[in-house]
């Protein structure tokens, strides 16, 4: 199945400043970037992986690690053989909209995930949760590390 990037970004513009509430908000547990980003991820290739290090969403209480959790999501994503989204590290250059940008903020740990929905020469536009941004530039963060992953 093909990553349609147009949906995801029509989606996490749709609920950048909101929630969906067929899903769980998890700010007051850790933060909802990643869980956002997984629902932006999911309405571009509606394929959730039901295998045993897969990504998937039924409830809050039945989701896989990787649906929610930063380090979780980039291992699936680079490691995935299976249905739903793939993944590989990327320069910046290389970035579209609907690719995936995670942030560490000076522990050496990435703890953020966004989502490109614009690129205009060198500024590049994210949605987000936790602290919702809608087509916010990435240069108003301040941030150690990013990586950048294309999704495919």
């Amino acid at each position: 199945m093909r990553y349609n990037r147009e949906a995801a970004v029509s989606y996490a513009r749709k609920w950048a400043l909101s929630r969906n509430p067929a899903y769980y908000n998890y700010d007051y547990l850790g933060g909802d970037c990643t869980n956002f980003v997984s629902q932006c991820l999911y309405a571009g290739i509606p394929q959730m992986n039901y295998r045993e290090y897969g990504w998937y969403y039924e409830n809050a209480n039945r989701k896989s690690p990787s649906w929610t959790g930063v380090k979780y999501l980039y291992e699936f994503l680079i490691a995935n053989q299976y249905e739903g989204p793939r993944g590989r590290e990327i320069a910046r250059e290389e970035l579209e909209i609907g690719d995936v940008i995670q942030l560490s903020f000076g522990s050496g740990i990435y703890g953020h995930c966004l989502i490109v929905t614009e690129i205009q020469g060198d500024e590049i536009l994210i949605c987000a949760h936790t602290v919702d941004s809608k087509d916010r530039p990435l240069r108003t963060y301040s941030y150690e590390k990013a990586r950048y992953l294309k999704i495919y």
